[in-house]
């Protein structure tokens, strides 16, 4: 299986990063491809895009100043089957990534994963005090349908937080 091409340009307001591609966003080239996984409606409700788009329109989020990437390019069926020198090595290529393109803010989809990858412990949902370059670095809650502490209103709850931060869309 071939790592997911990343959705990414310069000039963006948020570059969402995911932990890892699952197995049917790998079969399918297509990032937060699962059903069951949150990420596009919360998107949507939280007001990054005026409508919900298919994993298929991912490209689609450019035109919103939006992208997407990931901590570890490979793919696995559940986020535990990571190892940590996998995360410490993604947390170094993400770092490399956001100096290269300076979206306005990096949002980490997954706490857990922004801890190992960043060696941070004690981070917490929300804006984090790291920067990156002049990249502001926000942490949103794992949109898996795995993810029982967060309901969809919840979540998009969490991601509206980010989109009040994060500058509107040029015109």
């Amino acid at each position: 299986m071939q790592p997911l091409p990343d959705i990414v340009d310069h000039g963006l307001r948020v570059l969402f990063c995911g932990i890892n591609p699952g197995l049917m966003s790998a079969e399918t080239g297509h990032h937060f491809a699962r059903p069951g996984n949150r990420f596009w409606p919360a998107l949507h409700l939280s007001g990054f895009t005026p409508r919900q788009l298919k994993p298929s329109e991912q490209a689609e989020l450019l035109t919103y100043r939006l992208g997407i990437t990931n901590v570890v390019d490979r793919p696995s069926a559940r986020a535990d089957e990571l190892t940590r020198a996998e995360y410490v090595a993604g947390g170094e290529n993400l770092v490399k990534k956001v100096l290269r393109y300076q979206p306005e803010w990096l949002a980490v989809v997954g706490v857990t994963a922004y801890r190992d990858a960043f060696g941070d412990r004690t981070a917490r949902i929300g804006r984090q005090d790291r920067v990156i370059g002049e990249t502001r670095v926000w942490i949103l809650p794992n949109p898996s349908g795995l993810n029982a502490h967060y309901t969809l209103p919840r979540l998009a709850d969490a991601f509206a937080e980010l989109a009040q931060h994060a500058a509107p869309p040029r015109g």
